[in-house]
């Protein structure tokens, strides 16, 4: 028998969750929150991580998701004007695939959905009580009892427990010294095209949603911890009421409740492995990135198709997990600490580096029209190292 059990019901978790279950494993997910409610927020789905979904035959279905499929889109000033336009036909023919903004609440209703009834087991917390090893199940345990299974993939996000259990001597994700806000509102009348404004120690972006929705969001250096004491939207108005439409359409069309915060943390220090014994780290509890890439959902997607190529079929299994940390660690690494010196980038806070920033960002992108995509190739190009796919790649 191939048991696995994945604790943890996010977008990564249940990617596992499908991919194991196609190759004929016996899969149980433990989630700890009561059920898969909505998130407010959306998630930009890159070529990359769409392609891991053909895989699993979702691929196709998830780009019906998008809305917004052609024009341009770019970086702005927060006045408003066009420091890089980016043309996302250019970017599907480089890549094979453009970029879908697509609300997480329907992504994970879409993973949701592909599994059998019975596999996703809400209100299940769930701790590692054994890392197992050769001849020796893992085991799992909740207050229902304990699970064995050949396979636990640790899918818990950027506080993660189990990695906990398996490196209990790392020091863990630290404290980025930025917070990041997200809403998603009903769509401005007024027309826009997709962006992301830099300004002085601050960045907000704005993508279309399908159903006539827009997802906003924005990201500050901010102290650990700090809160606005009359409410996060209250906090975003003082940020960024006097920027270019359609921020302040967004912020009047926004309710106090909707505006979502929390303070980034990223995996400065790499784990020695993403797994030990018979278990698997990925996602955030493996790589957690800031997300100025947006790469950290799309990492967790690809994390989850890879690990599933090693853990072989369920009627001939071959876990390798050396195999697995191998293919993901050096990529993922190499894609948080990217995402960090972009970060570093969009965060700078004195006038004379932005003005220096703004000029070399425009200066670029009169120079070679969509410069700005050569930053993304190594990201945007992966592969999946299945050999077929279950969808039509773009």
């Amino acid at each position: 028998m191939s048991r696995a059990l994945v604790i943890g019901g996010g977008i990564g978790g249940l990617t596992a969750a499908i991919a194991l279950h196609q190759r004929g494993w016996t899969v149980t997910v433990l989630e700890r929150a009561a059920s898969l409610e909505p998130v407010g927020a959306g998630i930009g789905l890159s070529p990359n991580s769409q392609r891991a979904l053909d895989v699993i035959g979702l691929g196709d279905q998830v780009r019906d998701l998008g809305a917004w499929q052609g024009g341009q889109g770019g970086m702005r000033s927060p006045s408003g004007r066009w420091l890089a336009r980016t043309d996302v036909a250019e970017m599907a023919d480089k890549f094979d695939g453009s970029l879908v903004a697509v609300h997480r609440a329907d992504l994970v209703d879409v993973l949701a959905s592909a599994l059998p009834e019975g596999v996703l087991r809400t209100a299940s917390a769930a701790r590692l009580s054994a890392m197992g090893g050769p001849g020796r199940p893992a085991v799992v345990t909740t207050e229902h009892g304990e699970y064995e299974a050949e396979l636990v993939v640790g899918a818990d996000g950027v506080r993660s427990g189990v990695r906990g259990v398996l490196f209990p001597e790392h020091p863990g994700p630290v404290y980025s010294g930025y917070t990041t806000w997200r809403v998603v509102v009903p769509t401005p009348q007024e027309a826009f095209a997709p962006h992301e404004t830099w300004g002085r120690g601050r960045i907000w972006g704005t993508q279309p949603l399908k159903g006539d929705r827009t997802y906003a969001y924005a990201a500050a250096r901010a102290p650990e911890g700090e809160r606005a004491p009359d409410g996060e939207l209250a906090a975003l108005h003082r940020l960024f009421a006097g920027w270019h439409h359609p921020v302040p359409a967004i912020l009047a069309a926004a309710e106090p409740g909707q505006v979502l915060r929390h303070d980034v943390h990223h995996m400065a220090t790499a784990l020695p492995a993403y797994h030990r014994g018979r278990v698997a780290l990925l996602g955030d509890a493996a790589h957690a990135m800031v997300p100025m890439l947006g790469q950290g959902g799309n990492q967790a997607i690809e994390d989850a198709i890879v690990l599933a190529h090693h853990a072989g079929d369920a009627q001939d299994p071959k876990l390798d997990l050396d195999a697995y940390t191998r293919d993901r660690l050096p990529r993922t690494m190499g894609i948080l600490r990217q995402a960090a010196r972009t970060a570093r980038l969009e965060m700078v806070s004195s006038v004379p580096l932005v003005a220096a920033r703004n000029a070399l960002i425009a200066t670029a992108s009169r120079l070679g029209p969509n410069l700005m995509l050569k930053s993304f190739e190594s990201i945007a190009d992966w592969q999946p190292p299945q050999a077929t796919y279950a969808a039509k790649s773009r």
